[in-house]
């Protein structure tokens, strides 16, 4: 019996200091890499106003260059990153072509530069995918341990990206499978993350925080409680219109018969006439609207109009579907932050930047099917004081949202009401929902009996 308990102990002991190992060194590696994409980010938006013309005017032609590349060297790099890591994790054991790091690392600055709206953080995580994969071949690893590491590096591209070791750890665990966390990633994806985001750090990557307690009372009452429960099913709403919007702007597009380039220079001329119309603050990153709409001063989002997170989201729509690389999760934390703006612009001004804080995680909570990493995300960016509402609000949007999500590759191992027929263990864009056949009968057979009773 003591031999058989010191042999047991003896083995998981090797295999933690074995994933501790790799985990970190992985975390290095993709620290040192997102640092690289995050700072080359930054000198391509500084150099957005050394052009002679607004910036934005390049945006057809470099979406027509950014389609050439990726169709010419790395054909998996296309969209918006996370989805295609995903899909290689459950259909290929994490399996990705290193082409993808440097092609998705240019193709998303170009983007970027030229003003889609895109984000940074889909990328990071499929760039990290890639390099652990590349690792994985190198290391000659079996297709089990390959799908563990790739995971570790999802989770290390999100957390040197998001500045939250923990969210984003979780996030590229809990993002895989709806319903499901995998636990023997959890220890090697938290030391990767926490490897990717030191490293980040330590090679000069400043994160920003915005720690609600020091300019506002979150105090625990019930009238805050029930707008936020209100707030949590507008966001719900809100996370649909997302998902709605992007998979119905894919599809539309993708069925017009036009030459491809010439589709896409039609839609980059059109995001050309979006900023004209409407300013370049629904254009590419949209940091500087997120930061004023969590700003305690109300001064800097005075002039937010309230449709701007559906603007947003159609100019995301629109520059993804029109061969723009890059990522959705910045553009959900716009529309999040945004939507909550004025959420808290209609029902509660006193707490306008608690509900854009709200917002932007709890669209991310909804559009992602990831309200673990969401709670925790808050807690990180936005101090404790904020956990409980956020919880509660980030799980409520999860739930209105639906069995739908931006990445149709992920899995869905639970349904959201009992009420519903779901077929569990499919990609979540194959699962059909419909009423509980027993729930449906037992509705079926009281209408036909009031039918009867009124014939009588």
């Amino acid at each position: 019996m003591i031999k058989k308990h010191l042999t047991e102990q003896t083995a998981i002991l090797l295999s933690v200091t074995k994933w501790m190992i790799l985990s970190t060194i992985v975390g290095i590696i993709i620290g040192s890499i997102v640092t690289l994409f995050l700072k080359i980010i930054q000198f391509a938006e500084h150099h957005q106003s050394s052009l002679p013309f607004p910036y934005y005017y390049t945006l057809p032609f470099v979406l027509m260059l950014v389609v050439w590349m990726i169709r010419t060297f790395a054909p998996s790099a296309e969209g918006h990153g996370t989805e295609k890591v995903i899909e290689a994790v459950h259909k290929k054991h994490g399996k990705i072509d290193l082409k993808v790091v440097p092609i998705k690392l240019i193709a998303t600055v170009l983007t970027i530069f030229a003003g889609g709206s895109v984000g940074k953080e889909g990328p990071a995580g499929q760039i990290g995918a890639a390099s652990a994969s590349g690792l994985s071949d190198l290391l000659r690893f079996n297709d089990v341990d390959r799908k563990k590491i790739v995971i570790c590096g999802i989770s290390a591209g999100f957390a040197s990206v998001f500045g939250t070791p923990i969210a984003g750890a979780i996030f590229g665990v809990e993002v895989l499978i709806i319903g499901v966390i995998l636990y023997d990633v959890l220890l090697p994806s938290f030391i990767a993350g926490f490897a990717a985001f030191t490293t980040a750090q330590f090679l000069g990557i400043e994160y920003t925080y915005f720690d609600m307690h020091y300019y506002q009372s979150i105090a625990l009452d019930i009238p805050l409680i029930l707008k936020v429960v209100g707030a949590g099913l507008f966001f719900g709403l809100v996370s649909d219109i997302v998902v709605t919007s992007m998979n119905f702007m894919h599809k539309t597009i993708k069925k017009i018969p036009l030459n491809i380039y010439l589709k896409t220079f039609i839609i980059g001329s059109l995001l050309v006439l979006i900023g004209l119309l409407f300013g370049t603050q629904y254009l590419g990153l949209g940091m500087d609207t997120i930061k004023d709409t969590l700003n305690p001063d109300p001064y800097f989002a005075k002039d937010l109009p309230w449709y701007a997170f559906l603007l947003k989201a159609f100019t995301t729509s629109l520059t993804l579907s029109g061969g723009g690389s890059g990522g959705v999760i910045t553009p959900i934390f716009y529309i999040g932050a945004t939507s909550g703006h004025a959420f808290g612009a209609w029902f509660d001004y006193q707490h306008i930047t608690l509900f854009a804080a709200l917002g932007f995680v709890s669209v991310l909570s909804g559009a992602t099917n990831a309200p673990i990493a969401a709670t925790i995300m808050a807690v990180e960016l936005f101090g404790l004081e904020i956990a409980h509402y956020a919880a509660l609000s980030a799980v409520i949007s999860f739930l209105v949202t639906g069995h739908r999500s931006v990445f149709p590759s992920q899995i869905l191992a639970m349904k959201k009401s009992e009420i519903l027929e779901v077929k569990i263990g499919e990609e979540i864009e194959k699962a059909e929902v419909e009423l509980e056949n027993r729930r449906y009968q037992k509705i079926r057979r009281r209408i036909l009996r009031k039918k009867l009773r009124m014939k009588k």
